[in-house]
């Protein structure tokens, strides 16, 4: 670091940097930590003080921060071609990429379309699946079925997919129209199921009824698999998935499943998918992708998908849609390098002790006076706080309970963000056993201190 000060770069982030999904007013209120170097788990701010990253820097990292390999990966890709567009010409790392993405994607889907981010990944999908819908002579099938809660990014085709209120309703007069469905993840749900299995039950008979009802004027189906995020980290009910797999064959509509956040290795496969056996229509994929380095996604599908945009020039079945960094080398070479790591670290097998701890960690969590459901699916967890237990009662959003104890787990060394009144538990998938306990306890402490549990 230069000779620029904390306080100046706190002064000149308050009066130049426009901060995502926050309250500006707040935010100047505050004092922000300003983050400079990353070491493993770990963040280190510009006056020394070192944070473990229990949100794996916005559900990214998977591998640590300034993880050597990865370092020398990009450096030697840096030294021989930093970008080169993909409209007009072939790039190596995109190529290289997507072949071995093939090995490794649930069968049949091999057909790789890049991006940047999870958002234009959705994007993608959902243009994809109604073109090809399209060309198949069907234009009439324009909607998407997708479920309550959901969350698949804030470009407006994303928005218009998603299913929460706070951050999507103020767009609504934008966004195109979509059948939702009773969310498959939450026992709460306006169907009155009694519990989870029962809610899955309620759920897929309510999504069969609005198959019947709407499948003819329907693109697809949007599905986040096994966990919904930003939703609060909310976990669907065992075999769901596979019904929905189910229904949408029945129906004839593409399954377009969102893994963005759950893709490559975060419930402890590859992918979410894999565990129900499951193979989408469309699947998009980014955050874990290039190992939390730098700005991919892909969009993956199958040749028959793929199929329907082949003709003559003058057909028009182009499928036009593209973005300036599409297979930017730089990102393909991470990510190529990343996948390596996967398989010399054997790090999907060094996630099933982690997870299991995690799992036992949270179960005397769920014992606190102030501790309503405690969620987990792989190395992903919410820990919901309620006012009153007995009843389930939530804190009022306006006290932002969730937001506190996050505050106060910085002074613990713990940096983390709520889901509302959730406390999210996602750190690198890298984390070690003993960083895994820092994280638990230093989150315990700051509930107990903020709830005076």
């Amino acid at each position: 670091m230069d000779s620029t000060t904390t306080a100046q770069l706190q002064a000149w982030d308050k009066r130049h940097v426009w901060h995502p999904f926050t309250q500006m007013q707040d935010w100047e209120g505050e004092e922000p930590i300003v983050i400079v170097k990353g070491e493993g788990s770990w963040l280190i701010d510009s006056d020394g003080n070192r944070y473990l990253d229990g949100v794996a820097s916005m559900w990214t990292n998977v591998h640590g921060h300034c993880r050597t390999e990865l370092n020398e990966a990009l450096k030697a890709q840096v030294d021989r071609l930093e970008h080169s567009t993909l409209l007009g010409l072939a790039g190596e790392q995109s190529i290289l990429l997507a072949r071995r993405l093939a090995r490794i994607t649930p069968p049949g889907l091999d057909r790789f379309f890049y991006s940047d981010n999870g958002s234009t990944a959705m994007e993608v999908a959902v243009k994809m699946a109604y073109q090809y819908q399209a060309h198949r002579g069907r234009p009439e099938r324009s909607r998407f079925i997708t479920f309550k809660n959901a969350y698949h990014g804030d470009t407006l085709g994303a928005v218009s997919v998603g299913g929460i209120d706070i951050y999507h309703a103020t767009f609504r007069p934008l966004m195109f129209e979509t059948v939702q469905a009773p969310s498959p993840y939450c026992y709460r749900c306006e169907l009155g199921c009694s519990d989870r299995a029962a809610c899955g039950m309620k759920c897929i008979e309510a999504l069969d009824a609005l198959m019947i009802e709407h499948a003819a004027t329907c693109a697809g189906l949007v599905i986040e698999p096994l966990i919904q995020g930003a939703g609060g980290m909310i976990v669907q009910p065992p075999g769901f998935l596979r019904r929905v797999r189910e229904l949408c064959d029945r129906h004839g509509l593409l399954m377009i499943a969102d893994e963005v956040a759950t893709g490559f290795g975060r419930t402890g496969r590859m992918f979410a998918c894999e565990h129900e056996e499951v193979t989408p229509d469309i699947m998009a994929l980014s955050k874990g992708i290039a190992a939390g380095y730098l700005p991919l996604a892909v969009t993956v599908t199958n040749e028959e998908v793929y199929g329907a945009f082949l003709g003559e020039y003058a057909q028009l079945k182009t499928f036009f849609h593209g973005h300036t960094f599409t297979g930017n080398p730089l990102a393909c070479a991470i990510a190529l390098k990343s996948l390596d790591l996967f398989e010399s670290d054997r790090l999907l097998d060094a996630l099933q002790p982690k997870i299991e701890l995690l799992r036992e960690r949270l179960a005397r969590l769920s014992g606190l006076t102030h501790v309503g459901d405690v969620r987990q699916c792989g190395l992903a967890a919410g820990v919901e706080l309620v006012a009153d237990k007995g009843i389930r009662q939530p804190y009022p959003w306006e006290e932002r309970i969730g937001i506190r104890v996050c505050h106060e787990a910085r002074k613990q060394g713990i940096f983390s963000r709520p889901l509302g009144n959730t406390v999210v538990i996602f750190p690198p998938l890298a984390i070690g056993l003993e960083e895994l306990h820092l994280l638990v306890d230093g989150l315990e402490r700051s509930i107990r201190t903020v709830t005076g549990d």
